[in-house]
């Protein structure tokens, strides 16, 4: 039962207790185990490299071998890498208007010293080389549409000079030429020049660019600086919006000098690889949860390898490293030219499949209760973003004619695999952020124990030296207390009658031993219980 916010002794009925079992030697003193660290307990898996097709899964494995990397890093990277290729030109029809894009936003945070540029070197330098491929095959393109535009112009300029200069009759007609040769003229646009990847770009150099190139564009980095950019640490004030809708598909207006235009469905792709400390900076930004970019991301917050990794390691095959670039080349190359989007269907069976994992997901949702409910902005995003991985995994299978073929049940469940994976690691970097309140009292309930020094106290005790805009009720402390109990750091107890009438003692509070006299916790007898505390 959720207990509500009076102040009142009747608070604490019912509520569990840890008292000395019945029949149990009073003189044998009990023992306090290690505590369990607070985050102790988010399992972080490696990643599922072997979800991807056998020619992606062994090069991802090889980078990581040659580096000395965790694997996380590279299929992390490879995802974006399938993202900048396929998206914007390809969408996944889940059931009825459900269709969802095939970009992804995906970060990886490791230390300094994790070699995350050169694994974003070897899985990025196919698209750099797809990218050189477009920019050449339109280059005549280009050269053609600036002489027509630059003669349409010209021509357009001469008919208005004779125009204005005509007499009579002919200068109605000569204007009306006029006219139409100018409106001609600005009609003709020269296309602009390929580009898959950009940098860490402002918001409106991004918003350009996706304008430019038809609504689709890459954002890769192997430094946080992006972050920084969309708080507005250097403009002043945040600006997220073509992060928000670049990721949704939602229509984005662009403001030029100009001329206005609109891109009906953006897909922006961003490849990130930061220091965990970006992560925390990035829970900071103004509106970051609120309007949802913190819930658009797919968070992977590897182990690192210093200090383990091998001096000399295997280098990545060259068939292994030439397919990987052949596909990736392929596959970017195919889907280039598509401007209706190439739509990819699932098979029955796969649709069973999300299906099925949804209605797992949904009941985690919930605010009060949920495994997910204090992250429900980024879960609830959780089977859109597994369908859109479903779509990249067939394409890596398929090619780029993948559009022809129905994702396999397989597939959805590689795909199922990766958003596990994923949604482990959210839960690690979303307590790193302080998006958990439970967690967060729990660490301030900690402070203050250390702070205070005690060693037996009430819950009203430790209720009185918090911050109300914290823990505005006793109620919305029991959690991170239950929490804390869990772990081993606290331990409750109901106090002996000290007479027959009146209402029963409210519990009282133990804590761990380390907590008052520093240092790592070791086993140590537990202080007698007091018979008539006060």
């Amino acid at each position: 039962m959720t207990p509500q916010p009076v102040d009142s002794s009747d608070l604490w009925a019912g509520l569990p207790t840890l008292q000395d079992p019945p029949g149990e030697d009073d003189t044998a003193p009990d023992v306090w185990e290690d505590p369990i660290p607070l985050t102790g307990r988010r399992e972080r898996p490696p990643f599922p490299a072997h979800v991807f097709p056998a020619w992606l899964g062994e090069f991802v494995t090889a980078v990581a071998e040659e580096t000395q990397t965790p694997v996380d890093l590279g299929g992390s990277v490879a995802l974006a890498v399938l993202a900048t290729a396929a998206g914007g030109r390809s969408v996944v029809h889940v059931r009825g208007n459900w269709r969802e894009p095939t970009n992804l936003y995906t970060v990886v945070a490791l230390p300094p010293g994790n070699r995350k540029s050169a694994v974003f070197s070897l899985l990025t330098d196919p698209l750099y080389e797809a990218e050189k491929q477009l920019k050449a095959a339109m280059k005549p393109v280009i050269v053609e549409a600036e002489l027509t535009a630059r003669l349409a112009k010209e021509a357009a300029d001469k008919a208005t000079t004779k125009a204005a200069s005509a007499d009579g009759d002919k200068r109605d007609e000569m204007v009306k030429t006029a006219i139409g040769l100018a409106q001609t003229a600005d009609t003709l646009t020269v296309p602009a020049e390929p580009l898959l990847l950009a940098d860490d770009c402002t918001p409106e150099t991004v918003t350009s660019l996706i304008a430019e190139q038809g609504g689709r564009l890459s954002v890769m980095s192997d430094e946080g600086g992006i972050f920084d950019i969309i708080a507005g640490r250097y403009s002043g004030s945040p600006n997220m919006e073509v992060f928000l809708k670049g990721h949704a598909g939602g229509r984005l207006r662009v403001n030029r000098q100009t001329r206005r235009e609109y891109v009906d469905a953006p897909a922006l792709t961003m490849g990130l690889a930061v220091q965990p400390d970006v992560l925390v900076d990035m829970g900071k930004i103004k509106g970051g949860k609120g309007r949802g970019l913190l819930g658009r991301f797919l968070y992977s917050l590897p182990v690192s390898t210093v200090g383990e990794r091998k001096v000399i390691t295997d280098p990545v095959p060259e068939q292994t490293a030439a397919t990987y670039a052949a596909r990736v080349i392929d596959l970017t190359l195919s889907l280039a030219d598509w401007t209706d989007p190439a739509v990819i269907q699932l098979t029955p069976e796969a649709d069973a499949a999300l299906i099925a994992y949804q209605r797992r997901v949904e009941p985690r949702l919930k605010e009060r209760g949920g495994t997910l409910g204090h992250i429900n902005d980024w879960a609830g995003k959780l089977v859109g973003a597994t369908a859109r991985m479903a779509a990249l995994l067939h394409l890596a299978e398929h090619g780029g004619n993948g559009y022809a073929h129905p994702v396999t049940e397989a597939t959805m469940n590689a795909a199922i695999e990766l958003g596990e994976y994923y949604t482990a690691h959210a839960l690690a970097v979303f307590d790193a952020m302080g998006a958990d309140p439970v967690m967060a009292r729990a660490r301030s309930v900690l402070d203050a124990l250390r702070d205070n020094q005690w060693e037996d106290v009430s819950r009203r005790d430790v209720f009185s030296v918090l911050s109300r805009s914290e823990v505005p009720a006793i109620a919305d402390l029991e959690p991170a207390l239950a929490l804390l109990e869990d772990h081993g750091y606290l331990r409750s107890y109901q106090p002996e009658r000290t007479g027959k009438r009146g209402r029963p003692p409210a519990p009282r509070l133990q804590a761990h031993p380390a907590l008052r006299h520093g240092g790592r916790p070791r086993p140590q007898p537990l202080p007698h219980k007091p018979q008539n505390p006060q």
